[in-house]
């Protein structure tokens, strides 16, 4: 599993797929306070970054990759 839901905090892993997309859709919805950890991804699908636009969660770890890292915090910090 690329996502580890803890109490408060979502991290993301290596390749987050489509597949967790709905998921991670409705534990943020669960979790209004939510933060997510994206410091080990190293790709996102698009479904997933829909999520996190939409969600609004606060971004504790930005990924280490820097192309995946200027792409996300140009989508998500708007």
């Amino acid at each position: 599993m690329t996502i580890e839901f803890k109490r408060n905090l979502a991290v993301l892993r290596d390749m987050v797929t489509v597949e967790e997309a709905e998921g991670l859709l409705e534990w943020l919805q669960k979790k209004p306070t939510a933060k997510v950890d994206l410091g080990a991804c190293v790709h996102l699908h698009a479904a997933n970054l829909q999520v996190l636009m939409a969600a609004k969660p606060v971004i504790q770890v930005w990924p280490a990759d820097a192309a995946l890292r200027l792409w996300l915090e140009s989508a998500l910090t708007i």
